[in-house]
């Protein structure tokens, strides 16, 4: 699935689901080191517990975030 972000530095998110789980994500530009930590440390993760985890993060004063974008994402996929 491809997400499109709003207000970050990343351009896409591309993400993979097997049922409830979260089997991949890739941020497509931002800040490369970050991206790959949050998508590595989400991917096995159940759809819910990453949602409480990454739902509301802020980057600086932004109102948002890359992590907070994947949890928009994974509620739109989901329709949570």
């Amino acid at each position: 699935m491809q997400y499109h972000p709003q207000g970050v530095c990343s351009k896409l998110i591309n993400f993979e689901l097997d049922g409830d789980t979260i089997k991949s994500v890739e941020f497509v530009g931002g800040c490369a080191g970050n991206a790959q930590g949050v998508a590595r440390l989400i991917e096995g993760m159940n759809v819910d517990e990453a949602i409480a985890k990454i739902d509301g993060i802020q980057c600086g004063f932004k109102g948002t975030s890359c992590p907070d974008q994947l949890a928009q994402a994974l509620k739109k996929a989901t329709g949570k």
